[in-house]
């Protein structure tokens, strides 16, 4: 099988984590053929597009992309839409897996291992926001049962790959019966047909919420709506050390983009304080997700495990990317 990556550096700390990550990719991929494309807030105000064709037509060739951070705007710039939701959208990146673990000396709490896999195109992140009247903004909440579906599909697939011991769907049906009641019905009926129907639950997402706060050690694998699963799978990294070891995989459709979760982090660009474990592991869930080598996933998350236990320090400061990269790099050789 040849190998073939989509770098997309993206603004800020993005140019200086990626690289870290590639170099980790191409220690344990030696044909790993890498394509350059652009994509963020940079590349907008250069081109007048956050999201070039040619980015586009890169990922879809290679199957697979990194994609660093982005900087936006905190208001409407005309013209410009969020890069990471372009890219989401535009190639069908329809299921978001966010990991969460304890690492040592970073966590704090032990035997957290939980997974978050959130529906990933749709939900208030559809785009649709018009004003209704002065004064009055509307935003539409877009559910579909086809990507309700696709989501289950994901986390059947998923659940097998971990064997779950307990699948927890998040929804607030109370409130919002016919979307939130769509997403519950399709994707229980879905994963009940799969045979999880005995592993399956459920709860409320403010019970979710205060349940991941008090007891993360109890979930195992959490299946939600867009906004839901953005917001508790960063309550949640918390437990793993916070966002700057928090990875990601954007994934359907035969593609996959990993993306650390942490921003563009604009007043650390440079510094040398920029931390890579949330780009590597975020590399990993490639590895695992869709090259299907999980052997070298593993390998990828043991280095770091050993380099938390082994090196790390709080005190690193302009030295961490530096020393992350050759920890990390050393016990991969």
């Amino acid at each position: 099988m040849s190998h073939a990556l989509c770098v997309i550096v993206g603004d800020g700390i993005g140019r200086e984590v990626v690289p870290v990550a590639v170099a980790v990719l191409q220690r344990l991929l030696p044909d790993l053929r890498l394509v350059e494309a652009e994509a963020g807030w940079d590349c907008f105000q250069r081109h007048g597009v956050a999201v070039p064709e040619a980015t586009l037509q890169a990922m879809q060739g290679c199957g697979a992309g990194l994609f660093g951070a982005v900087s936006s705007p905190t208001g409407v710039v005309p013209g410009y839409r969020s890069a990471i939701l372009t890219l989401r959208q535009r190639l069908g990146l329809n299921v978001n897996l966010r990991p969460v673990r304890s690492w040592p000396r970073v966590s704090p709490k032990a035997g957290v291992d939980l997974l978050i896999l959130r529906e990933n195109s749709e939900g208030l992140y559809s785009g649709r926001e018009h004003w209704q009247e002065e004064g009055v903004a509307i935003a539409e909440r877009v559910i579909s049962r086809a990507a309700c579906s696709r989501l289950a599909s994901m986390a059947a697939e998923v659940a097998a790959q971990r064997q779950a011991r307990r699948i927890t769907l998040v929804h607030k049906a109370n409130v919002l019966p016919l979307t939130c009641g769509l997403f519950r019905d399709t994707c229980r009926a879905q994963l009940e047909a799969a045979g999880w129907g005995a592993q399956l639950d459920e709860r409320l997402v403010d019970v979710a919420a205060l349940q991941l706060v008090a007891q993360p050690e109890a979930f195992d694998l959490i299946v939600t709506s867009n906004l839901f699963g953005d917001i508790l799978s960063d309550l949640a990294c918390h437990w793993s050390g916070g966002l700057g070891l928090a990875p990601s995989l954007n994934w359907g459709n035969g593609l996959a983009l990993a993306e650390p979760v942490h921003g563009s982090a604009p007043d650390i660009v440079g510094s040398g304080r920029a931390n890579p474990l949330a780009a590597i592991l975020s590399a990993a869930l490639l590895l695992r997700h869709h090259w299907q080598r999980d052997d070298l996933a593993r390998r990828v998350e043991q280095a770091v495990e050993g380099f938390l236990r082994e090196e790390w320090r709080a005190d690193l400061a302009g030295e961490t990317t530096r020393v992350v990269a050759q920890g990390v790099l050393a016990r991969l050789a």
